[in-house]
């Protein structure tokens, strides 16, 4: 079976969002500070969240300044601080979820499994966008996050844009990961329409039932309904009533015939045609008759 796209998306996604929350995280870049007024022109200050790093462009960048102003002891530092590493934690165990759960090396993947890692780092997406998108509140309002007055202006640094890329990585990714639970709700919905019902399903409010009565059968058909191929018991026949009233039939009428029918159909009948008559032929003097004979 292949990796559906969501998965991959998210598996994408995901580690790449977890670099640079971690570059964020580390990097002295949250905030540029410049126009020091007792300073050379091109002196710049970076501040992070555990680092102060100078950089001049004719001398090496020099990190581990000390701090003057008390920025690391602003609340939108301590509660960044916090809520970034308390997201790269939850990174990592959503990508480890992700990974037993996209299956790199089973045949099918672990749905339920994989649409969990992507709850969990939509939710290290959160975690690392909520102190983003304060400190950028506050970025420049001196009164929250410390910082040399006017002309010392400050600007967003790199660290804060890719915090703001990596937030979104993790919820896109995340996102994608848990369209993963689509699938097997679909199945566990499936298998629930296709299980029989524990118990006899109510009807509606809006349901009425109608009992219709059953059509009498004759007993013929009704002995015929129940299987048995055998003609009905006599008992259950009923003779057919008569209708109408009975009509007088004339009796019968005897015909007589006078005229012998069967005259002349039998074998004297048939010799008397075969010999000669002797009304109708006169007798010869030398032969007899059969008169005579």
């Amino acid at each position: 079976m292949r990796t559906p796209v969501v998965m991959t998306l998210g598996m994408v996604f995901a580690p790449c969002g977890l670099l640079f929350n971690l570059t964020s995280t580390l990097a002295p870049g949250w905030r540029l500070v410049k126009g020091f007024l007792d300073q050379p022109v091109d002196v710049e200050l970076y501040q992070g969240l555990w680092d102060m790093c100078r950089e001049q462009s004719s001398s090496e960048r020099e990190c581990g300044q000390r701090d003057q102003w008390g920025y690391f002891e602003a609340q939108p530092v301590l509660v960044a601080r916090a809520l970034m590493v308390t997201s790269l934690a939850v990174t990592v165990l959503g990508l480890l979820l992700a990974s037993l759960g996209v299956r790199c090396w089973q045949d099918a993947p672990n749905f339920v499994l994989a649409g969990l890692s992507g709850v969990v780092l939509f939710v290290a997406g959160l975690l690392s966008l909520i102190p983003v998108s304060w400190y950028n509140h506050f970025l420049g309002d001196r009164n929250v996050l410390p910082a040399p007055a006017s002309p010392v202006t400050v600007q967003v640094s790199y660290s804060l844009v890719l915090g703001y890329l990596g937030s979104c990585l993790l919820l896109l990714g995340g996102f994608s990961l848990a369209l993963s639970f689509a699938p097997w709700c679909e199945e566990r919905c499936r298998r629930r329409r296709k299980a029989p019902s524990a118990g006899p399903r109510r009807s509606s409010v809006s349901t009425i039932r109608v009992e219709w009565p059953e059509p009498e059968l004759t007993p013929a058909i009704k002995y015929y309904s129940d299987g048995r191929h055998q003609p009905p018991p006599a008992q259950h026949r009923k003779p057919k009533p008569k209708v109408g009233f009975p009509m007088p039939r004339p009796p019968p009428k005897a015909y007589t015939n006078s005229v012998d029918v069967l005259a002349g159909e039998g074998w004297e009948a048939a010799q008397s045609q075969d010999a000669p008559s002797c009304s109708t032929h006169p007798c010869d003097s030398t032969l007899p008759c059969d008169s005579d004979l």
